[in-house]
């Protein structure tokens, strides 16, 4: 992908999954080009029945529909929880690159891990990571709706990671060590309606780069919105898809490939100031390492006598202390 084009390249998943050594090479190829320049690819044949995608698209739906108190019942009391609901405004996703910025323009319900793994000891910020979620009791299909999803996000994101391995030319399982006991988040996000005097050019989501390893990203098929910073600093609008994902690399991700690729910039807009902007949903599985991996340089990402950009550091660690950095201040919110 180049400034001349406003296409991100897309990568057939299933192809891989099912190839020969020669065609996963290839592919693999491939995606380390993407890696390195965009950080951005669409996924086809990725596996994921599209009933499982549709349920869990109506549920949120549905969940956003509620009445604001009912929504507000599932706000977390815990500051800085990262499961439940998020009310509009309530984040601001440029401040966790340093700038300073309104609040984003939208709301949000967000889940952890089903269950915390077992045999861990309640390490710093364990609880932060697999605390109890929380459900809208008002909708009694949206639990076993949001856990299939979540699960066959888990088998997807297993699947890109081993794409991914073989781009690094590591062996195929390497990255399942890291995510056996995963910090995967699931998160709905929506985007409502505004009119021209709500000065809609305003960012609905600010720039920002993803926290963990990979986001595997259900946009909205109608509505479009989101934009991806290139190398040049142009910013492009991503394909509207309709049956397939998008997914790009996060921050953590650049660290272990000691910046060979990278955790692009992205935002979503809406619009112009003169034109009312239509409702928007999406839904973004976060794919993050265990919260006690180690994120350190990958030596195939290393040249001979190459010293690391980056000192390890423990996933968990770095998670936190973004997730905290996007919350909105009260004394903002007045």
């Amino acid at each position: 992908m180049n400034d001349n084009s406003d296409d991100i390249p897309a990568i057939d998943l299933g192809a891989f999954v099912n190839g020969s050594k020669e065609q996963k090479g290839l592919i693999a190829a491939d995606v380390d080009e993407i890696c390195q320049t965009t950080g951005f690819l669409v996924v086809d044949n990725h596996g994921v029945p599209a009933e499982i995608t549709d349920r869990a698209w109506s549920a949120a739906r549905a969940f956003f529909d509620l009445p604001l108190e009912q929504k507000l019942a599932l706000h977390s009391d815990e500051p800085n929880c990262p499961r439940g609901y998020f009310p509009f405004a309530e984040e601001s996703l440029a401040r966790t690159l340093g700038v300073e910025s309104p609040p984003d323009r939208k709301e949000a319900f967000s889940s952890g891990p089903p269950a915390p793994p077992s045999g861990h000891s309640r390490a710093k910020n364990f609880d932060f990571f697999y605390g109890e979620n929380r459900w809208p009791g008002e909708l009694p299909e949206f639990r076993d709706a949001w856990l299939d999803y979540y699960r066959a996000m888990e088998g997807l994101g297993a699947r890109i990671m081993q794409l991914l391995a073989c781009a690094l030319k590591l062996d195929e399982d390497y990255f399942a060590p890291f995510h056996g006991h995963h910090l995967g988040a699931l998160r709905a996000l929506n985007y409502p309606a505004s009119s021209s005097p709500e000065n809609t050019a305003e960012h609905r989501a600010g720039a920002h780069s993803d926290y963990g390893t990979v986001t595997i990203l259900k946009p909205d098929p109608l509505v479009g919105g989101l934009e991806v910073q290139l190398p040049s600093a142009k910013w492009v609008m991503a394909p509207p898809v309709a049956d397939s994902f998008i997914v790009n690399l996060g921050d953590l991700m650049a660290r272990w490939t000691n910046n060979r690729w990278i955790s692009t910039v992205h935002r979503v807009t809406g619009g112009t100031a003169d034109s009312a902007v239509p409702r928007r949903q999406a839904i973004a599985y976060f794919m993050n390492p265990n919260y006690d991996a180690e994120i350190a340089a990958i030596p195939t990402c290393l040249d001979v006598d190459e010293t690391a950009n980056f000192a390890p550091i423990l996933a968990g660690d770095y998670l936190v202390n973004k997730f905290r950095a996007a919350q909105v201040a009260e004394e903002a919110e007045g």
